[in-house]
């Protein structure tokens, strides 16, 4: 432990409680991996969107349009989500989100 933060290797990593119920869900949904042989989970696009969408802020909304340009979220899904979350109207502030998903 140094100060708030938890020390692994030489990394210093801060441990945070689930803060609402879609992190929690994204947790619980995210895939297990391995990065340089570390085990990890790796939350679904559609879930970074929507926690970034609810966070709110300008360059949230900027990695979701990044997300869309990139073609790696599933709009449909994400839709469906973010209904579910009440984040719908968050949209708007998205440039380039598409306004038709057909």
């Amino acid at each position: 432990m140094s100060g708030e933060y938890l020390v692994v290797g030489n990394w210093p990593v801060q441990l945070l409680p689930l803060p609402n119920a879609l992190v929690e869900e994204a947790l619980l949904a995210a895939r297990s991996t391995t990065f340089d042989g570390v085990p990890a989970r790796v939350m679904s696009a559609k879930h970074l969107c929507a926690i970034a969408l609810q966070t709110g802020r300008q360059k949230d909304y900027a990695r979701v349009s990044l997300f869309i340009d990139d073609g790696v979220v599933d709009i449909g899904k994400t839709l469906e989500l973010l209904e579910r979350y009440n984040l719908l109207a968050q949209t708007i502030k998205v440039s380039n989100w598409p306004t038709s998903t057909s």
